[in-house]
């Protein structure tokens, strides 16, 4: 799914008349060594250099091979929060979810150049680093330019969307990534489902489909997967007049994407039971913040704890 969406927003990219490279960094054991080699020379003659998750590991390679004096971080996901937070902290770029436990291995191994990355979006007199956001972001390292996205483009290019009388669901990644217990999250699914009559369920593109076979058979929801980013196809429509998710990045993006439409966006919060053992001590404390932070959503806390 991710690299599919990603294929359409590069025909999008095309249509606004910006010339698209296509890279399989991921194609095979000697691929990233290609692609490396093959960027090498324009990311050492780029004097601005547009990136989007800053911990990812390819990125944070690549970051070591330029020199450009202009560092743009673009990124709508919650993990942008945590970033701008550790850069102004100091500390080593680790994700959210992963934040408490022992470093593996290959994190030692890779930490030299995770270092190094940190220094180089670090703002300097020599380097502007700025971060493009429609996420809170509350310690802002010194030097560092906040620019919000309030998807003005989006709003421009797609819909508005036609509104359905009914609820539409977000599905998550956080059983994927150890964060929360499949049964509990499929319980959750499903008092949400029944409770607000949502029939359509939108995967995250990282949900496993074992799961979401699951959830179709025991929800009766539809799974949609889709196509583009959650914010494009709610804009385009049809959508119901709830959106219903639990913490996420959504609760941020669709508020701004849907704006003037009348969909009202309401988040269920984590209850700690359906935390798994092995999820990070920050955990509860990242999701409950993701949805403190959300302006123009609706909570729901009458289903926080299922059955």
């Amino acid at each position: 799914m991710t690299r599919g969406q990603l294929r359409r927003m590069a025909d999008l990219a095309r249509e606004e008349g910006y010339r698209v490279r296509w890279e399989e960094a991921r194609g095979g054991t000697t691929a990233p060594f290609h692609t490396i080699g093959g960027l090498a020379g324009v990311l050492r003659r780029a004097g601005r250099i547009v990136m989007g998750d800053p911990f990812s590991r390819y990125v944070q390679l690549l970051l070591t091979i330029t020199r450009a004096k202009d560092l743009v971080v673009v990124d709508d996901g919650t993990a942008t929060m945590e970033f701008v937070a550790q850069l102004a902290r100091g500390e080593r770029l680790v994700r959210w979810h992963r934040k408490g436990g022992r470093p593996g291995a290959r994190d030692l191994l890779f930490a030299p150049v995770s270092s190094s990355a940190r220094r180089r979006l670090t703002p300097s007199a020599r380097r502007r680093v700025e971060v493009f956001s429609s996420m809170p972001v509350s310690e802002i390292p010194d030097g560092v330019t906040v620019t919000a996205n309030d998807f003005a483009w989006t709003r421009a290019r797609f819909g508005p969307p036609t509104v359905t009388a009914g609820a539409d669901m977000v599905g998550t990644s956080l059983v994927e990534t150890g964060v929360v217990d499949g049964e509990r999250y499929l319980e959750a699914v499903r008092t949400l489902a029944e409770a607000h009559g949502a029939t359509r369920y939108f995967a995250h593109r990282r949900e496993h489909p074992d799961k979401l076979r699951r959830l179709a058979a025991e929800t009766g929801l539809e799974i949609v997967r889709p196509e583009l980013p959650l914010e494009l196809i709610a804009r385009r429509g049809p959508v119901g007049r709830t959106i219903l998710s639990f913490p996420s990045t959504v609760v941020h993006t669709l508020p701004l994407a849907l704006a003037g439409t009348g969909v009202r966006v309401a988040v269920c919060d984590i209850d700690p039971a359906w935390l798994t053992d092995t999820a990070s001590p920050r955990a509860q404390g990242f999701l409950s913040g993701v949805t403190g932070t959300a302006r123009d959503v609706h909570r729901l806390t009458a289903v926080t704890s299922p059955a």
